[in-house]
């Protein structure tokens, strides 16, 4: 089978996440989509992130309507921080029946060359990247391993202004899926 993995601390999921993921399993080769669940992006503090198991619960709830996405936590058992071509090589060894591809935004893409072992990554590796405004993917543009995808309508939502309208009180249900936000209300996760 063939799976795109969309890296993501999901801090936390949302509307936007979704139609990415969704997008990339309905309009490319792409057979499913496991969302990988970051405990650390070595990119981004931590302190302002939702304990793991938290946030796992609410992707969860997020995609579970949906047999083509899948939330995975297999990061949650590697060393920290996370690097994805440690991820990778993990997912290689537990799952050799599959095929993995990366999904990313052209953001990312510009920033892909600090990664780990991005070499070894774009060698084995498909990346799928759908625009993100203001970023053309950088020198690896067009790399070989690098698949644009268009069509996928841009939603600029931001778990970072998600998290700050929920400490202001403001009501952001349009914004996430509703048992996600239901869930989040109740456990007064993003409160101050």
């Amino acid at each position: 089978m063939h799976i795109g993995l969309f890296f993501g601390s999901f801090n936390p999921i949302h509307n936007g996440h979704l139609a990415i993921a969704g997008f990339m399993a309905q309009f490319t080769g792409l057979e499913k989509v496991w969302l990988v669940l970051s405990p650390q992006n070595p990119l981004k503090a931590r302190k302002t992130l939702l304990a793991d198991y938290h946030r796992l619960a609410l992707a969860r709830i997020a995609v579970e309507e949906y047999s083509y996405l899948q939330v995975t936590d297999i990061e949650f058992g590697l060393p920290k921080p996370s690097y994805t071509a440690v991820t990778l090589a993990h997912l290689k060894e537990k799952y050799p029946q599959h095929t993995f591809s990366l999904i990313l935004g052209s953001d990312s893409l510009e920033t892909f060359p600090k990664w780990r072992n991005p070499e070894a990554i774009l060698e084995h590796h498909k990346l799928f990247v759908f625009p993100r405004p203001g970023h053309d993917g950088g020198a690896l543009r067009e790399h070989p391993s690098v698949e644009w995808v268009s069509g996928l309508p841009l939603m600029e939502i931001s778990s970072t202004f998600i998290r700050d309208a929920i400490a202001q009180k403001k009501d952001v249900r349009f914004l996430m899926p509703e048992k996600v936000y239901e869930y989040m209300l109740e456990m007064h996760f993003y409160e101050r």
